[in-house]
């Protein structure tokens, strides 16, 4: 039997899942592609990337460009000839690289698309308070994320969840109907449906800083969901007493207490907005600190 040669991309956790999968499922991984080391931390010390940790364990070799347009990257993946390339949570790839498998190139990306498309939709799915996401297989093209279809698999969003619980299931989806893609574009099996891109899809660009701060204007529902939405990371923030909070989980609570902005009552903190409206803050992070219960930050801080 003819052995499918795979490239994988891709760089954080998001990826590993998929990788795992692929190696369960005895496909010939010939290599790994992923973002050049970072210094991290007060020691700037090297560290690797989840995906780079996870090939070096598993005796895959380790391909780090600057430049994916580079010539010595492009001769080097067409010296070794992959099938297919596979894209997780990586970079946008030059058009060169995208033709060089016989296969093409396909991407796990984690919405339903043609909406959510960009590099936050998990973040943005429940920030804006959807009630159901999904996944998508896609062949890459040269425009971000709007390839031909594959595969879809829709999933709900529960009312409690994150962004962090959110992304475990997409995850664990995703690298299962990655596999299940995979194995019918090897076998010829698959029916391609061309993206219907239109001004009204929702788009989903990379958190920034400034979207990342509670507008006390908004609804009590909206700031929970902007909490959860943004919860674990990179974090709803508010600044208090000169101080720069993120609040990692909050609930509804029916009555108003105390004036706007951040209240430590007793051994809760309550957030109001500009609306007479209160909700209740469950995690919080100072500035430089763990995250913690708010009955715990209490016991040694006050707001």
């Amino acid at each position: 039997m003819e052995k499918n040669n795979i490239i994988f991309m891709g760089t954080p956790d998001f990826a590993v899942e998929s990788l795992k999968i692929l190696i369960k499922s005895n496909y010939n991984i010939l290599g790994v592609v992923t973002a050049t080391d970072k210094k991290r931390g007060r020691g700037k010390k090297i560290s690797f990337s989840p995906i780079k940790n996870f090939a070096i364990k598993n005796n895959i070799p380790v391909h780090q460009p600057k430049n994916l347009k580079s010539e010595e990257f492009i001769n080097l993946m067409k010296k070794i000839k992959p099938d297919l390339f596979v894209v997780v949570a990586f970079r946008m790839l030059p058009e060169i690289i995208i033709n060089i498998p016989q296969y093409g190139s396909i991407n796990l990306h984690a919405s339903l698309l043609p909406n959510y498309r960009g590099a936050a939709p998990i973040n943005w799915v429940i920030i804006n308070g959807e009630r159901e996401t999904g996944v998508t297989i896609f062949f890459i093209n040269k425009k971000i994320d709007e390839g031909d279809i594959i595969s879809k698999k829709k999933i709900k969003i529960n009312e409690d969840e994150t962004a962090g619980t959110l992304h475990d299931k997409l995850m664990k989806e995703g690298a299962k109907l990655l596999r299940d893609s995979i194995k019918n574009i090897f076998i010829k099996n698959i029916k391609r449906e061309i993206q219907k891109i239109s001004l009204k899809d929702i788009k989903a660009p990379k958190i920034q800083k400034k979207d990342c701060f509670i507008n006390l204007d908004l609804g009590y529902k909206n700031i929970i969901q902007l909490i959860k939405g943004l919860s674990p990371y990179p974090g709803a923030r508010i600044i208090h007493n000169n101080k720069v909070f993120k609040i990692i989980d909050a609930k509804n609570i029916n009555n108003y207490v105390a004036k706007i902005g951040l209240n430590q009552i007793e051994d809760k903190i309550i957030l109001n907005n500009n609306n007479k409206e209160s909700i209740q803050i469950t995690k919080i992070q100072e500035e430089g600190k763990k995250i913690l219960n708010v009955k715990e930050y209490l016991k040694g801080n006050k707001l």
